[in-house]
């Protein structure tokens, strides 16, 4: 396996990320990129200024994975958004090599934290499907992993959760925010 950009110009993978993004969003975010169009179209956005763009591909040229990263507080922060395996090959390293990668990237662009938001929209954990208010912060200090949300594949690679942002996907459905700082 090798990482490197994802460009434009590598039309051929960018249709298999296309196909990757569907697949492996399909079973708990199934609204994250349900067709096609908007896989594309989250892509191609990610060829923009301020972004980064990595695909991890097998010694055959096939896509494994992506990763992407998009850069805010005048390039001192990023974004990893996002990441997706493919299903048949998770659970492989694949994923947290393209994390290790990006961390390179942003560290590489001046970058000193890299955040993410991690939803549960299916009560994957203890914060989903429960009404997080008034005591937020307690919530957050008793999380449970319930049904392998990767909020703890996100911790093995160093991330920890900085909050999360209540019914941000309906009434119970958190998004869960993490950061991780990455200059040395």
């Amino acid at each position: 396996m090798h990482i490197t950009d994802l460009t434009p110009e590598h039309t051929t993978q960018i249709e298999q990320v296309v196909v990757l993004l569907v697949a492996a969003f399909a079973e708990h975010w199934p609204n994250a990129w349900p067709m096609r169009e908007e896989a594309r179209a989250e892509v191609h956005a990610s060829f923009a200024a301020g972004r980064i763009s990595r695909v991890a591909l097998s010694e055959n040229g096939a896509v494994l994975g992506w990763i992407g990263g998009i850069s805010g507080y005048d390039g001192l922060v990023w974004e990893l958004h996002p990441l997706a395996v493919q299903p048949n090959q998770q659970r492989r390293g694949i994923g947290r090599a393209l994390v290790a990668d990006l961390e390179v990237q942003v560290r590489q662009r001046g970058g000193l934290t890299l955040t993410l938001g991690t939803d549960d929209e299916d009560a994957m954990t203890s914060l989903g499907g429960i009404d997080l208010y008034p005591n937020v912060w307690e919530h957050i200090a008793r999380i449970r992993n319930l049904r392998g949300h990767p909020y703890e594949f996100y911790q093995r690679c160093g991330f920890v959760i900085t909050g999360v942002v209540p019914d941000a996907n309906g009434w119970g459905k958190p998004d869960i925010l993490m950061a991780k700082r990455v200059a040395t």
